[in-house]
């Protein structure tokens, strides 16, 4: 095998993106050959010994995608720093795997778990701008002008200005709203903080879309494997 540069290895073994494969290295946590790795280092998987933690990767790990519904209360990370659980803890397979994307803790719904770095990298990256579908339940009924500043974007507390979105309403009650919401990003908290701008209190967000794959028949806590055909349309899209 070809040497290759060692962010893309660690991506294909399941480590993440190659960006955040790069912040794995950056952070020490890469040793090759006995020595700390730099980004850009060129291995040989099959020559080389490349441990992460102190764990040797296995490049040729089987690929493995798996959809989850995520319940609220549980948070999209590896490791949980307090005593709530992980989406790793809901899913019980032999393979090491990631999330990919987030969802916060207050949040439920849809998101993909694999060791698939490429897949990942091309679902993250936003020049990409795979859309995502959220069902967003709100304390009272969105006038006009709110939905129209919705659908054109709103300024971020980072300064940042959102990409304009598909926002509509979808079933209402005497006190709430279900809209229905697609977006091309998946800022930090996006929903929530817009929400806030526009003064529609936000009651419950459920994704249940990422790019061609659906949440489907999931209850919270369930989870499946992927088709081969979910699996292609996903980097096909």
């Amino acid at each position: 095998m070809n040497n290759e540069r060692l962010q893309k290895v660690l991506s294909r073994a399941g480590y993440g993106s190659r960006r955040k494969c790069e912040e794995i290295i950056a952070s020490g946590r890469v040793i090759v050959n006995g020595s700390p790795a730099t980004i850009g280092l060129k291995v040989s998987p099959a020559k080389d010994t490349i441990l992460v933690d102190g764990r040797k990767i296995k490049p040729q790990e089987r690929l493995v995608y798996v959809a989850l519904y995520k319940p609220r209360g549980v948070i999209s990370a590896v490791e949980s720093q307090d005593e709530r659980k992980t989406v790793l803890d809901l899913v019980d397979i032999q393979e090491r795997v990631y999330p990919v994307g987030r969802l916060d803790a207050d949040s439920e719904g849809l998101i993909l778990l694999t060791n698939d770095g490429d897949l990942t990298n091309r679902l993250t990256h936003p020049r990409y701008g795979h859309e995502k579908e959220y069902r967003v339940l709100v304390g009272r009924k969105p006038d006009r002008e709110q939905l129209e500043i919705w659908r054109r974007g709103v300024v971020l507390p980072d300064g940042t200005r959102s990409m304009p979105a598909r926002v509509y309403i979808e079933g209402k009650s005497i006190n709430e709203v279900w809209l229905r919401v697609v977006m091309h990003e998946g800022k930090k908290r996006q929903i929530r903080e817009t929400g806030l701008q526009l003064g529609l209190p936000i009651k419950r967000i459920i994704r249940v879309r990422i790019g061609n794959l659906r949440l489907g028949r999931l209850k919270p806590r369930q989870w499946r494997y992927l088709s081969a055909e979910e699996v292609n349309d996903l980097r096909r899209g």
